[in-house]
Parts: C-alpha cells; sequence; structure tokens
C-alpha cells in the first residue's frame, strides 16, 4: 500500500563519517524533485563547528534541505539533517527528535540510534542507507531496520573512501543490497516507486 508520500517507502535514513559529505552528496543529487520519501542524514562532524552541511547539501540536490529542528514533522521529498552533537531520532508520529544523550560508539550524531527510531516508527517502510564513515556506528541500527522488515543498503568498498562503517554493517548479515556509491541513488527511486504501481 503507497505510503504518505505515494511510495512504496515514508522514509530514507542515511548514515556517514569520513568522507561523508561528497558520498551524500552523491546520492541526493540522483533523486529527483519528485522522490516521494522523506530523507534523514547523519553525518559524524566536528561538535565545536557551525554545520555548514544543509547549505551545502541544498546547492546539489533538487530537493528542498534543511537542518532538523526538534518537534518538526517530517515532509515527503524533504531531506532533514542532523546539527551538529545531537542525536537525531524519528517518532511515529512522523516528527523529529533531538537530543543530547551520552555518545553512542564515541559519537554524538549516532547513526544506530536514528536507524532503531526510523526502524521502530516506520517498520517495513523505511530504508536505512550506510555510507562511507570509519568505526562501527550504524551496525547495530541496521539489524533494527531489518528486523523490522525494513530495507538497507551499504556502499561496496571499491567506491567508499572509507569502509569501516560499511563493512561493520554488512557483517552483520542484514544488508539487502552493496552498491557503488553511483548507484545508490538509483536504487532508492526504485525501491520508492514499488509502491507508486499499486
Amino acid at each position: 500500500m503507497p505510503g504518505p508520500g505515494g511510495g512504496a517507502f515514508d522514509i530514507v535514513a542515511i548514515a556517514a563519517s569520513a568522507g561523508g559529505l561528497t558520498a551524500i552528496s552523491r546520492v541526493l543529487e540522483g533523486l529527483p524533485q519528485s522522490f516521494p520519501a522523506s530523507v534523514v542524514v547523519v553525518q559524524h562532524v566536528d561538535p565545536r563547528h557551525r554545520s555548514l552541511m544543509a547549505g551545502i547539501l541544498s546547492r546539489r540536490t533538487r530537493l528542498p534541505v534543511k537542518e532538523a529542528e526538534a518537534g518538526e514533522g517530517i515532509a515527503p521529498g524533504t531531506v532533514y539533517v542532523a546539527p551538529p552533537n545531537r542525536h537525531l531520532l524519528v517518532n511515529a508520529d512522523g516528527t523529529l527528535s533531538l537530543t543530547q544523550t551520552e555518545l553512542v560508539h564515541f559519537v554524538r550524531t549516532s547513526a544506530d540510534l536514528l536507524f532503531e527510531s526510523v526502524a521502530a516508527s516506520f517498520r517495513d517502510r523505511a530504508i536505512a542507507v550506510v555510507l562511507t564513515g570509519t568505526g562501527v556506528d550504524g551496525a547495530m541500527g541496521v539489524e533494527a531496520v531489518k528486523k523490522m522488515g525494513g530495507t538497507v543498503i551499504a556502499e561496496d568498498e571499491q567506491s567508499s573512501e572509507f569502509f569501516g562503517m560499511p563493512q561493520a554493517a554488512i557483517r552483520t548479515g542484514y544488508v539487502d543490497f552493496v552498491l557503488p556509491l553511483g548507484e545508490i541513488s538509483s536504487a532508492l527511486q526504485s525501491l520508492v516507486a514499488a509502491g507508486e504501481a499499486e
């Protein structure tokens, strides 16, 4: 059954660390203006610096991009970027929460917490994407997404600037697609569009 945005999936959660800005840009620039799912993005950045990420990404995609605000409702076809030093969570009612709870895997903005919240709130209507990055953040969240019926994509080793995060996700056994960076946006379009014909 198509969701509010008209597709098979309501939300795409993207996580990255080192090398992530370029990778996230590549994925977003390949999505059409008509992309029906909401997109939430976390990238590990230095918490002492104001993030320019939303502004940079907005120049590289046809979708509207904004820094996430607590209590805000997500809209189809809009990209929400986690602010520095905050965990970004998506609630079952489609609103965003920002928290400063403890670091997870030594980071705050945690891919695991984002993925786990998306899994609990959107179940089989969620897609998690793990892009380039060091460390293992995202691996536990990927398991949550898969166990709730969602779909998981990881960037392949050849195109990853740093393969730590994608590799940790792949090793869980819960990744559905391991893809080169250049193919991820078209895969997202195909997956999300699958519900539009129903």
